[in-house]
């Protein structure tokens, strides 16, 4: 009997180290859940890609990613409307965070990359040898002519565009905003007050929606679609041809930012009015991440030099150093530069 008690312990201890052998491993395969805009897609991948290297050979971590890419208004939605949780949340237009996000689904955001509209097209695109900055918008009203631009109640880009033909009404003094927009979709105009219905019809074969504008690029790259609007980062990630528009226009110009103001879109998705401002690119982690310490790893990677190379190397402008609001974690406050 009293032979049994050591074997009982030993047998004990080897279950114990067992499990905890167990438990290790499991520890050391984490999952992040980033939901981001788009137009990120590409230069997110790249970033994933470096982060999973990173994270093994300096945390002892293996990463295993949950990707969503969407309209930066449905990727703020599905976390404060339908619940789920999200570790990154990345999208197009910053101001979606403080409007939607904070407070009661985040505490601080940052700032880190810009872009601009540009109209992407082809050879196979109609009159694409003709098409040009003083132009485009006569060669997208001929006849025959089809274009697109994503949906303004899921999209930044997509409430971008329309805002852009607006801004182009003001420019050139033509009713261009009513000639593309208006005529073709249930989207319309208050003077400068574009509203935009929760339920977005189309009108004739002349123009494509899609939920977000990188649905639009195979459609361009097929030869189906002539022209969308779209960021430059994406046209030239994708080998696109694209006609530059005026500063005035293009939402990219900060010393711009008051004559761009002008013109502001109601979306029906959320009844929020948004004015149209130079494009920034703004990033979260949500206060209930279910792997906030791994997220908080990333979204440094993603804030430091290397992020900016990544985003670099993929035509997309960042901002140095990117700059934070709210409670800003300490995790990150050696990469950003605070205001408020």
């Amino acid at each position: 009997m009293k032979k049994a008690v050591p074997l009982m312990i030993l047998t004990l201890l080897v279950s114990v180290l067992a499990a905890g052998c167990i438990n290790g491993s499991n520890e050391k395969d984490e999952k992040l859940i980033i939901f981001h805009a788009g137009s990120l897609s590409i230069p997110f991948k790249q970033l994933e890609d470096e982060f999973s290297k990173y994270a093994e050979e300096n945390l002892g971590v293996k990463v295993k990613f949950q990707d969503e890419a969407d309209g930066s208004v449905k990727t703020v939605r599905k976390v404060t409307d339908l619940g789920k949780k999200a570790d990154i949340v990345a999208v197009a237009d910053y101001t979606l965070i403080p409007q939607l996000m904070v407070p009661n689904y985040a505490d601080f955001y940052v700032l880190f990359a810009t872009n601009e509209i540009v109209i992407a097209f082809t050879d196979k695109s109609r009159y694409a040898d003709e098409i040009t900055s003083d132009n485009w918008y006569e060669i997208l009203a001929r006849p025959g002519v089809t274009f697109g631009f994503s949906d303004p109640n899921q999209d930044p880009c997509g409430y971008r565009s329309v805002m852009v033909m607006k801004l182009a009404d003001l420019y050139y003094g033509k009713p261009i905003f009513e000639t593309l927009v208006e005529k073709n979709t249930n989207i319309h105009a208050n003077s400068s007050l574009i509203v935009a219905p929760k339920e977005i019809r189309v009108k004739s074969d002349k123009v494509v929606i899609r939920p977000k504008e990188t649905d639009l690029t195979g459609l361009v790259e097929s030869g189906s679609l002539d022209y969308f609007f779209i960021y430059k980062s994406v046209a030239e990630q994708h080998n696109l041809k694209y006609v530059t528009l005026p500063d005035e226009i293009n939402l990219k110009d900060f010393s711009k930012a008051e004559y761009y103001g002008q013109v502001s879109i109601t979306l029906g998705s959320t009844g929020k009015t948004i004015k149209a401002k130079p494009i920034v690119y703004g990033v979260t982690v949500p206060k209930d991440a279910p792997h906030r310490e791994l997220a908080m790893e990333f979204l440094r990677f993603l804030l430091s030099e290397k992020g900016r190379e990544i985003f670099k190397a993929n035509h997309q402008d960042f901002i140095w150093p990117p700059i934070a609001f709210g409670n800003v974690p300490p995790e990150i406050k050696d990469e950003v530069k605070i205001e408020g």
